[in-house]
C-alpha cells in the first residue's frame, strides 16, 4: 500500500489557540476535525509543502514553524505519514478557502473534538507542548 505523505500545521494564534478544520463529508475520514495541511508533492521539501498547502487552504503565509512529530498510521484502506509542524507565526487571516469549517480552540478543548485516529498523537503532543 502506498503511503500518503502529508504536511500538517498546528497553527497557533497570538492567544495560543489552535486552528482546526473540518474534513469535507465526502472525503476520507469525512466530517472529522483535523489540523490543516495536505499532501507533499514529489520532490517538494516539507516546509515548501506546508507553506503551499496552508496558502491554498487557508490563505495564510507561514512565517515561523518548527517540527513537532511524525505520525505513521494505517487506516486499512489508506496509510499516511503525517509530518507535523507547529506554525508559531503567520501572516494573513485564516479562511476556509475550500469551503471547510474552521475553529480556533483552546488546547484544553482539543479532546472535545472528533479527529481521525492518526491525529490522536498530534493532540497528545500539542497538549504536552502547550501545558494542558
Amino acid at each position: 500500500m502506498e503511503v500518503v505523505h502529508v504536511a500538517v500545521g498546528v497553527i497557533l494564534n497570538d492567544a495560543k489557540q489552535i486552528l482546526l478544520a473540518r474534513r469535507p463529508v465526502d472525503s476520507h475520514q469525512g466530517g472529522l476535525w483535523e489540523f490543516p495541511g495536505g499532501k507533499v508533492e514529489q520532490g517538494e521539501e516539507l516546509a515548501q509543502a506546508l507553506s503551499r498547502e496552508l496558502k491554498e487552504e487557508l490563505g495564510i503565509d507561514v512565517h515561523k514553524n518548527s517540527p513537532l512529530l511524525q505520525v505513521h498510521h494505517d487506516y486499512g484502506d489508506k496509510a499516511v505519514l503525517l509530518d507535523v509542524c507547529v506554525v508559531w507565526e503567520f501572516g494573513g487571516v485564516a479562511r476556509g478557502l475550500e469551503g471547510q469549517a474552521l475553529r480556533w480552540v483552546e488546547v484544553q478543548e482539543l479532546n472535545k473534538y472528533a479527529f481521525p485516529a492518526a491525529n490522536k498523537a498530534i493532540v497528545a503532543a500539542v497538549s504536552a507542548l502547550l501545558g494542558s
